[in-house]
């Protein structure tokens, strides 16, 4: 394996990097291989994407629920507070 020192000047893109190098760990270990040595064809990598792109979808579907529920929650709170202050 390979090792490299990177200064980051971003801490964001620090997080981000350490979340991919994570995540090859993952797929290392579930895989036993990398993505460089990985010989799988194309038709295969194609589907791959698609269900990464779904999941990706089905995500944010839930982030939006979630949101809209919090925004709910949270107008719902300012309402019942500024009654009780009335």
């Amino acid at each position: 394996m390979k090792k490299q020192e990177i200064e980051f000047r971003d801490p964001v893109v620090q997080k981000l990097v350490n979340k991919f190098v994570s995540r090859s760990d993952v797929g290392f270990e579930k895989y036993g291989v990398t993505l460089r040595d990985d010989k799988s064809n194309l038709d295969t990598w194609l589907n791959h994407t698609m269900e990464e792109l779904m999941d990706m979808l089905l995500y944010m579907q839930k982030t939006r629920e979630v949101i809209k529920e919090d925004m709910e929650d949270y107008i719902w709170n300012l309402k019942v507070t500024d009654d009780e202050t009335l």
